[in-house]
């Protein structure tokens, strides 16, 4: 993955909160998956799924999270949202944390989506509006 800002077509900033900190004294590693997930999830909703009510939704079948430098609250966090790999059914979005207007990557992971029908959990295509939507943000290889 790149650890440079200009990978990434999509930022939202996260603040952190005190209760993300652990006993430690930095953000918990579990924090970071929450923070991709509502990146990711945010950008989905702008993007026009219906989380709601939509025919089609996007189950997370696998997620990973590589960390790089130590985050305490009250840090606030530049999250980079890019798409890896754009599949029929299946998207793999990649996500960059970099300390707010910094360049250093504090951490990087992904996450992948697996859409299916709300009802039967069968894999289905991606809807073409969002898929045309997830096309910006496909990193060329």
């Amino acid at each position: 993955m790149s650890t440079s800002r200009d990978g990434y077509g999509h930022w939202q900033r996260i603040p952190t909160r005190w209760a993300d900190n652990d006993v430690y004294g930095h953000v918990n590693n579990v924090v970071h998956y929450a923070f991709m997930d509502t990146v990711i999830n945010t950008w989905l909703i702008a993007a026009g799924l219906d989380i709601q009510a939509g025919q089609e939704i996007g189950l997370c079948v696998e997620s990973h999270c590589n960390y790089r430098a130590s985050v305490s609250f009250p840090d606030a966090l530049d999250a980079g949202l890019r798409v890896g790999h754009l599949g029929r059914s299946s998207v793999r979005y990649e996500v960059g944390f970099f300390l707010e207007g910094s360049d250093d990557v504090v951490a990087e992971g992904h996450f992948v989506h697996v859409f299916v029908d709300r009802t039967t959990r069968k894999p289905v295509e991606i809807p073409a509006g969002l898929r045309a939507a997830m096309q910006g943000l496909v990193v060329e290889a």
